[in-house]
């Protein structure tokens, strides 16, 4: 080219009258570029696998996070509905009075009941082996206020639970000790009688009346309860208790109740609550959480970097095309939101596609996981190792949207790069390389 065609493309630009920004000419010529030819098939590969990339990617994370909000907020639901919000103690004195002191604690706000219980660890025995047991003596009326227990009784009644010598075990202790409603099943505590021989080991059998399903495997293998009178007497305790169990509206302001608690028990007494008890459990999920998150997010940034070095191949191949745009009047502007609106568009229909994509199998997760474990015969979440009985997922607004912000300001942000190389593409030199 010419001085004086410099010169003339330099004036054509000049003359050129601006347009408008994002006009139709701009999104027309970067939905042509996003359409492949023969010659460009390689490029829009790139740009298919950014697409494919960052759809996956924002699933996958939207997946995850589901599942293990799900995972989370179902311990939680688990532990606290069977072992309370916050536990109340005595420290120097017996705790005997445990009537008049629950019911203070239930005149406390934001309290929804008290529960005295009487607390012991027991051999328990069927006819198919032996097992470790939780046992835990309340009353019928108490063990009806928790509705984890009371509104998941599979088999038996818990009517006349006080007034027998009945107990209620779960369905996992149940299942593997091979007893039913109305079989006998042996407890034995290694508290037991003092003789001249030393303490023997206590044993009675008791009739199983009600046989209940938590949905948490550790627990429905482990818990039985009885009444809590035989309780006292079983593990002698004459007319005590281990403690007495709140549980509150709101289990994360169990910290703003504590003094108000203190002050109806009007004895001393020693307070923990759930967050103190498993610290390191939920700590543990905390930390796999965030982890998670940040492991995942790489499968963004990868998708992202391909953006990148599609626009890098397609403004290279562009380069004429950019050299007639610049020389028909198209401003550096123009030329640069032609390629953002290009690569952009990939991201911001990958990450829209991969929210939808996700949304779909969080709503059916568990007959996916139910159609998996039968296609491979195997069995996928085994509740003896995850603890819950079927898989959850818990889809988070607050957290969707992060994941949803997070790709498309990547995908953005990707393309600012080869958008400005194009801007700043010479046309005399793209057309005389061409």
């Amino acid at each position: 080219m010419t001085a004086v065609d410099t010169a003339d493309v330099d004036q054509g630009q000049t003359n050129a009258a601006p347009t408008r920004p994002f006009s139709a000419y701009e999104w027309m010529i970067a939905g042509r570029y996003l359409r492949s030819r023969r010659r460009e098939t390689f490029i829009s590969v790139i740009a298919g696998f950014s697409f494919v990339g960052i759809m996956l990617g924002v699933a996958t994370l939207v997946i995850v996070m589901a599942v293990m909000n799900g995972f989370r907020s179902e311990l939680l639901d688990k532990i606290l509905g069977i072992n309370g919000h916050m536990l109340v103690q005595p420290i120097d004195m017996p705790l005997t009075d445990y009537d008049p002191v629950a019911k203070r604690l239930e005149g406390v706000p934001e309290v929804v009941s008290a529960i005295p219980f009487v607390e012991g660890q027991a051999l328990v025995s069927g006819p198919a082996g032996n097992l470790g047991a939780l046992v835990r003596g309340v009353h019928e009326s108490d063990l009806r206020r928790i509705p984890l227990i009371s509104e998941n009784v599979r088999s038996g009644t818990l009517d006349g639970f006080d007034a027998g010598e009945g107990v209620a075990v779960g369905s996992r202790m149940a299942q593997q000790l091979g007893l039913t409603t109305g079989d006998n099943i042996t407890i034995i505590s290694p508290r037991g009688s003092v003789t001249p021989m030393g303490v023997t080991p206590r044993l009675k059998a008791y009739p199983i009346t009600a046989i209940f399903e938590i949905g948490m495997s550790e627990y429905d293998s482990t818990f039985l309860f009885m009444p809590l009178e035989e309780s006292q007497a079983y593990f002698n305790m004459d007319t005590k208790v281990t403690g007495i169990e709140v549980y509150v509206v709101d289990p994360d302001k169990v910290e703003v109740m504590r003094r108000a608690l203190e002050e109806a028990a009007n004895r001393p007494t020693f307070i923990t609550d759930w967050r103190q008890r498993n610290v390191t459990f939920f700590s543990a999920l905390e930390v796999e959480r965030n982890v998670m998150f940040i492991i995942l997010t790489l499968i963004v940034l990868v998708a992202a970097l391909n953006i990148i070095s599609g626009l890098i191949m397609l403004v290279k191949d562009k380069g004429r095309d950019i050299a007639i745009l610049r020389t028909m009047g198209a401003t550096r502007g123009s030329v640069m939101r032609i390629f953002l609106i290009t690569g952009a568009s990939i991201g911001v229909v990958g990450t829209f596609a991969g929210f939808v994509l996700g949304l779909v199998v969080c709503l059916n997760i568990e007959s996916i996981r139910q159609f998996v474990s039968w296609l491979t015969s195997t069995q996928i979440f085994d509740p003896t190792l995850y603890f819950l009985s079927k898989l959850p997922a818990e889809i988070d607004t607050g957290e969707t949207i992060t994941v949803l912000l997070m790709s498309l300001v990547l995908s953005l942000l990707a393309t600012l790069y080869p958008a400005w190389r194009a801007a700043r593409l010479d046309p005399v030199e793209a057309l005389r390389y061409e």
